[in-house]
């Protein structure tokens, strides 16, 4: 059981125009075609109860693209170009990977989860990419995203998946700037970019800063977070039959 998180927006739709929590279909499709039973989480007010209560129904979580983390976060002024914060669903998500990574529930982030596992930990962010490195090659914008190729790092978790390299379907103007004292970098890009965050050690926590779930021709990080999640399980159960 897998919970992805997601957006709450204005949703316009066949004359309806209403706040609405959703998901893009690939995020959800890549989790069930790796074996997983996907359960979408909008943004909700943080009860710790409702969370743990939340957290203890799921094996797995997935910290999913969406608009930038708030800069109040992380101790920063907004950029011009900073999305408006969204501020419940901050909250809830940082609420959600807290609770996660204390119980050792296996953790996918994806772009914006990348963020904000960075975030969580103590780290920083790049803003605005292009005043950083001079082009716009990771964020094109209007839906097109950028093929990227990435170098992993020797050691970690998401080179054992992924071997030496990867083609990374990109469409971020943030990225990690300060990386948080508890994580490590495990890919880079040639503009020395992070792509790429964990947390050593046994428990499944790694995030990717660009889209696998853009083409699902390609499922290793979905099938790693659901395999996890199944061992997850497996243990969780052993234990509370004890």
């Amino acid at each position: 059981m897998i919970g992805l998180t997601s957006y709450l927006e204005q949703v316009q739709s066949d004359g309806w125009d209403i706040p609405a929590g959703y998901l893009g279909a690939n995020y959800f499709e890549g989790v069930i075609k790796a074996g997983g039973v996907a359960v979408l989480l909008p943004p909700q007010p943080v009860d710790p109860d409702i969370t743990a209560s939340l957290l203890d129904s799921l094996d797995g979580l997935v910290i999913t693209g969406g608009y930038d983390v708030d800069p109040a976060a992380y101790g920063q002024q907004p950029h011009p170009k900073t999305d408006a914060p969204r501020t419940l669903r901050d909250a809830f998500e940082f609420a959600l990977l807290r609770g996660a990574l204390d119980r050792g529930l296996p953790v996918l982030g994806i772009c914006r989860g990348t963020q904000m596992l960075n975030v969580a930990f103590g780290g920083t962010l790049h803003q605005h990419l292009p005043d950083v490195l001079g082009h716009r090659g990771h964020h094109a914008g209007y839906g097109r995203f950028t093929k990227l190729p990435v170098r992993t790092v020797a050691g970690t978790r998401l080179a054992g998946l992924l071997g030496e390299s990867a083609d990374a379907w990109c469409y971020h103007h943030q990225a990690v700037d300060k990386v948080a004292d508890g994580l490590i970098v495990s890919a880079w890009d040639a503009d020395g970019v992070v792509e790429g965050l964990e947390v050593p050690g046994d428990n499944f926590v790694v995030s990717v800063q660009w889209h696998p779930e853009q083409f699902l021709d390609d499922l290793r990080l979905f099938q790693a977070i659901v395999d996890a999640a199944s061992s997850y399980a497996a243990t969780t159960r052993t234990a509370s039959d004890r």
